[in-house]
This record gives structure tokens, C-alpha cells and sequence, in this order.
């Protein structure tokens, strides 16, 4: 009996030895990101990452043992050890597959892998395949096959394969049985407290990347499926319903109008640009690359910047939801997905179809992605033009056509448009792979694979085409009516590598208001005011003298009454900022892993925290009444 308990402790000790390796290769794998920490803190990511381990481990056990306990109970029956040997090579495979795919999730998002990623590829195959396109993807599978084969030549040695019948009393045999299914089962839930173990269990670190590293990739992901496919429910409930609405009706509360009126027009036509990936850091006048956005940088001179605005979030699929509706992100979910709530949001489309104007949507590539047309038709949207829209020849990237192709087509759709109108255009080609139908203009010399110059190349490219586009709409009789707006959808970690998913610089983004209907005076202008995408709305419908109530997460960015302040948010963590603090939460372990100012005292760092909890709190709140 004993050798048979001891065969158990060993396939146990043996997934633990194999999370340490996979552990052990993903700290290998991002050792650039542990500068600075010790010899001890690297250890202390093993010590802390055991329970759930541990917890992975147990699940891992739980098939192998009901099989174990009903071959046990029925005496002539024999399973031959081929059987287990197929479970651990499958279970090893997956975990090794997942390790790798893990590595170009966490340099990308800054998090690891979660039921989003499944999400994309079962909505958008194409699409999702193509975002990996700059990833080394011949490094991952040989580090994915070294991974596996170590697994199975440990396994030969730690593993008893031949697992044999104890010989016992029959009542005993249900004792001991029973006790070996609620010792696994005290493993999975992390013990007989009264909570079961969460991602908590493996944070003690001020330092994130320390955290990620003791977090088990496969219980992480494995809970987020669970959480997305439980009864839906809401995770951020920080404090009394009450408190947390009125903070967010206190940070929205406006001093008497003074917004200064900067159009020479009430009724413009509106063409929004949003731009893929167009963070601050290739914009010289936001601190960014020099060279890499020449021409932005002349729009900006003849136009009004926001130079302190921040995306939602960090995926295209957010970032329309917080322009076109201002609403912001909900961290774990996206509401563009649900076709049964985002019918519910607001929209400006539906505002500018309501005071006459005729409405379009340009997207190169295929609008069902992520249900953009549904969300286009049911605001209001009289006509979608997208990849088939273009003749085939045109089409030649994952993303659809280039952005100069897209472009030309609304320069040529406008000469025929009824005005007034509102148009939603989308760029897609400084989008992973980065592929060009040009030669690049930085040099494809990227050190160890990380696409820096090929993104340089790709937003230079559009930058270009935003530069032809504007000469040529100028000889247009609709364009000295017409008010530009030209927002990312969501920044990005290149060209500069800011990967972490709680860094403000990473969601730190361009928005401009340009066009000849921008008085004179106010062209060069900048606006320091913080914001973020959803003050889109409230900012131009108090141009244009057009109620805008119904945007309520959205204030106007040009009324020096409105508060200063930002949010964003990532899987499973946000960020406030106001002037004095900036704030990121990373919700998973309960803790701030972000502080802007170290200078700030306890009651600002306090104060930002608890805005950014009634925030989330307030946003999730909604999303599910709707």
C-alpha cells in the first residue's frame, strides 16, 4: 500500500518539478525585464509560486486517481500504463505549448496568457494569426519541443508508470480512497481556508514582473476561462454601491461653463481618424521618436492638441467603444462583443444621424472583426465600406487593404457624399506583422527580433498617407468645412519596449482637432488638460452645440471647469491618474504595482486609488445593467 502512495507523491513531485522548469525558462526568457533584482528574489518567485503549483499539480492528478480508484474497485480489471503515459505526454504538450505562446503574450500585453487570447482566435483566426507575425515564432518552437522532451525523458525517471492494485479490506480500500480524493482536492482549493487560493497566493513583490513570474501560467489561465464562462457577475465591488457612484458624480462635477468656442462653424462635417497603434511615442511634440511622424507634426501646428490623453485600454475592440460611445473599458470584458449590450450604448454616429447628417464607416479590413459591423449598423451607420468593398487585387495583407488604398477610397466616396456628414475611419497597417508594400524607410535591423524599426517603418508609412490624403482633400470643395479627428485606437509597447500592462506611457496617445473650420487663433494651440478617449464625445458635441448627456463617462476636455483626471484599464487591473498621482492596481494580487509620483503622501496615493476603485466599480456596474 505504501509503495502504491508513494507512486502518487511522485507523478505529484514530478508537475512540480516541471512548473519550476517552465518557471525557470520564462524568467530565462525575459531576464532583460528581472535587472535589478536579486539572486534571493528570484528564488523567493519559485517559493511563493508553489501552492499554486501545487494547486495546478492537484488538477492535474484528479483524472489519474478517479481512474485509479474505480480500476482499484473493480477486481478483475486491469489498465495497461500506456494510458497514463498518453495523459502526461498530452498534459505536457499543452503546458509546454502554452509556455511558449505565453512569452509573445507577455511581450505584447505585459500579462499572461488569458481566455481573451482564445477568444480572438476563435472570432478572427486570420486576424489573430497575423498579430504574431513579428514574434519569433522558430525560437519558440524549438524552446516549446526542448520543453516537452525534458518533460518526458524527467518523467521516465520520477514517474512509476506501472501503477498496481494495493492488496486491502474492502472497507479500508473506501477509506483510503476518500482520503486520497480530499487530500487532492485540499490541493486544488490551497487548503481549508475559507476562500479557495487566488492569484494572490503567488504575489509578494513590489515589483510586477517578480509577481508574474511566480504566477502559474496554466492555473491563471484556466481561472480566467472559468471567470468568463461563469454566471456573469461583478469581480471590482470595492466598497458600498453608493460611495462608489457618487465619487464618479463628484470627479464629473463641472464648475460653470467657460468653454471657449474654437470652430467657425456649429454644423462642420466630422471625419474621425483612428489611427492603429499610434502611440505618443513616435509624436516628437509628445515626446516621442523624431522623424518617425514628420507630418503629424506639421498637423499639429495647424491644429489643437491634447497632449495628455491616454487610451482605455490596449485593444482596437476597446478603443471604438470609448471614442464612438465613450464608455470606458471594462478590463475583463468587452462590451463590442456582446451584440445584446452594445445596442444599448450611446453612440455619435446615432447623434450626427439625428441632426441630419449622412454617415459612413472605412475599414480596410473586415468589419465583422470583433462584431464592429454590428455595432456600426445598429448606431446609425448608413453605410459600411470594408474589404469588400475593394477590388481583390487590392487586398493584400491580413488587415485588408493599405492604408493609402483606404484613404483614396474616401477621398473619392466624399467627392459624391450628401453634406452634412460624420465618417469613422479606421487605419490598419502599423498593425503586426508591420508589412509594407513599400521598402521601409528605418532599416530592418531590429535587435533580437523585437519589430522596433519595422513599427517606425509601418506609422511612417501612414503618416505619409495621412499627408497625401490631406493635399489632396484640400482641392475638395467639402474639405474647408470639415473638422479632423485624429486619435489612436490604443498605444502600444514599441518602439520603446514598454511592455508592462500598468505603465501609463504604453497607453499615453495623440489626439488633434484639425481642419480650416479651427479658427486661426486657436490653430497651434496645445491643451494640457487629462483625459482620455471617451472625451471625444462631450468635447465635440460642445462645439458643435449638440447635447451630449447621454456620453456620461465623457467630459469636455476644452472646458477649463472639467477635472483632471485619466483612467485606464488592463486584464484584471486599472489605472487613475489626476495631476498629483497616478496609480496602477493590479486587481489579482490586491495591490498598486505602479506609483507615478514617489514624492506624492499617503492620502494623494490613497485618494487616486480609491477614484480608480469607484471608477471600475461605477463602469462594470453599468456594463452589466445593460
Amino acid at each position: 500500500m505504501l509503495r502504491n502512495l508513494f507512486s502518487f507523491i511522485r507523478f505529484f513531485v514530478f508537475w512540480l518539478v516541471f512548473f519550476a522548469i517552465t518557471r525557470a525558462t520564462f524568467e530565462i526568457y525575459f531576464f532583460h525585464k528581472l535587472k535589478g533584482a536579486g539572486f534571493g528574489e528570484i528564488l523567493q518567485t519559485f517559493i511563493y509560486g508553489i501552492r499554486l503549483d501545487a494547486s495546478t499539480a492537484a488538477y492535474i492528478c484528479t483524472i489519474p486517481l478517479l481512474v485509479f480508484a474505480v480500476n482499484w474497485c473493480i477486481p478483475r480489471s486491469t489498465i495497461k500504463p500506456i494510458w497514463l503515459k498518453v495523459y502526461v505526454w498530452f498534459c505536457l504538450f499543452c503546458i509546454s505549448l502554452n509556455t511558449v505562446l505565453n512569452f509573445n503574450i507577455f511581450r505584447e500585453w505585459g500579462t499572461k496568457v488569458t481566455f481573451r487570447v482564445f477568444s480572438s482566435l476563435y472570432h478572427a483566426p486570420s486576424e489573430a494569426l497575423a498579430s504574431t507575425g513579428s514574434s519569433p515564432v522558430g525560437r519558440c518552437i524549438v524552446i516549446g519541443l526542448l520543453l516537452m522532451g525534458s518533460g518526458i525523458l524527467l518523467s521516465n525517471y520520477i514517474i512509476n508508470y506501472q501503477f498496481k492494485k494495493p492488496v486491502t479490506e474492502p472497507r479500508l480500500k473506501a477509506v483510503l480512497i476518500c482520503l486520497l480524493l480530499f487530500i487532492n482536492f485540499l490541493f486544488m482549493r490551497g487548503g481549508l481556508q475559507t476562500e479557495p487560493i487566488n492569484q494572490n497566493a503567488a504575489y509578494f513583490s513590489d515589483r510586477e514582473i517578480l509577481n508574474q513570474c511566480a504566477l502559474n501560467t496554466e492555473w491563471n489561465l484556466f481561472n480566467n476561462i472559468f471567470e468568463n464562462f461563469r454566471r456573469p457577475y461583478n469581480p471590482y465591488l470595492f466598497m458600498q454601491p453608493n460611495g462608489a457612484k457618487q465619487l464618479v458624480q463628484d470627479i464629473y462635477s463641472i464648475e460653470p461653463d467657460s468653454t471657449p468656442h474654437v470652430l467657425t462653424t456649429s454644423r462642420p462635417n466630422v471625419v474621425i481618424i483612428q489611427l492603429e497603434s499610434y502611440t505618443a511615442s513616435i509624436i516628437e511634440s509628445l515626446g516621442g521618436d523624431k522623424g518617425v511622424a514628420p507630418n503629424f507634426e506639421k498637423f499639429i501646428r495647424n491644429g489643437i492638441l491634447f497632449n495628455n490623453i491616454y487610451s482605455s485600454a490596449d485593444r482596437t475592440d476597446k478603443g471604438i467603444i470609448s471614442i464612438m460611445s465613450g464608455f470606458p473599458s471594462q478590463a475583463i470584458r468587452t462590451v463590442i462583443a456582446d451584440t445584446s449590450k452594445q445596442k444599448k450604448l450611446p453612440a455619435l454616429s446615432s447623434v450626427f444621424k439625428n441632426a441630419g447628417y449622412q454617415t459612413t464607416y472605412f475599414y480596410g479590413g473586415k468589419s465583422n472583426y470583433m462584431d464592429f459591423n454590428v455595432f456600426m449598423k445598429s448606431h446609425h451607420i448608413d453605410h459600411i465600406i470594408d474589404e469588400l468593398s475593394f477590388d481583390k487585387s487590392q487586398v493584400k495583407t491580413e488587415w485588408g487593404v493599405y492604408d493609402d488604398v483606404l484613404l483614396n477610397k474616401h477621398l473619392q466616396y466624399n467627392q459624391q457624399q450628401k453634406q452634412p456628414f460624420f465618417s469613422y475611419l479606421q487605419t490598419s497597417t502599423n498593425h503586426e506583422p508591420f508589412v509594407l508594400p513599400v521598402k521601409g524607410h528605418f532599416p530592418d535591423d531590429d535587435a533580437d527580433g523585437d519589430a522596433s524599426n519595422k513599427f517606425r517603418s509601418t506609422a511612417y508609412f501612414t503618416d505619409s498617407c495621412l499627408n497625401a490624403y490631406f493635399e489632396q482633400a484640400k482641392k475638395q470643395s467639402w474639405y474647408k468645412n470639415t473638422l479632423f479627428i485624429l486619435v489612436a485606437d490604443h498605444g502600444h509597447r514599441l518602439p520603446r519596449n514598454i511592455s508592462e500592462a500598468y505603465d501609463p506611457a504604453k497607453y499615453h496617445i495623440p489626439l488633434l482637432f484639425f481642419g480650416d473650420v479651427i479658427k486661426p487663433e486657436y490653430r497651434g494651440k496645445k491643451i494640457n488638460k487629462l483625459g482620455g478617449q471617451t472625451d471625444i464625445a462631450a468635447t465635440l458635441l460642445s462645439q458643435l452645440g449638440m447635447p451630449h448627456d447621454q456620453f456620461k463617462w465623457s467630459k469636455n476636455l476644452l472646458n477649463p471647469g472639467s477635472s483632471d483626471f485619466a483612467f485606464f484599464d488592463w486584464d484584471n487591473g486599472f489605472a487613475f491618474m489626476l495631476p498629483q498621482q497616478t496609480v496602477s492596481y493590479d486587481n489579482s494580487g490586491r495591490r498598486i504595482v505602479y506609483t507615478g509620483n514617489k514624492n506624492a503622501d499617503q492620502i494623494t496615493t490613497d485618494k487616486t486609488l480609491l477614484y480608480g476603485k469607484a471608477f471600475l466599480q461605477q463602469v462594470y456596474t453599468e456594463y452589466m445593467a445593460f
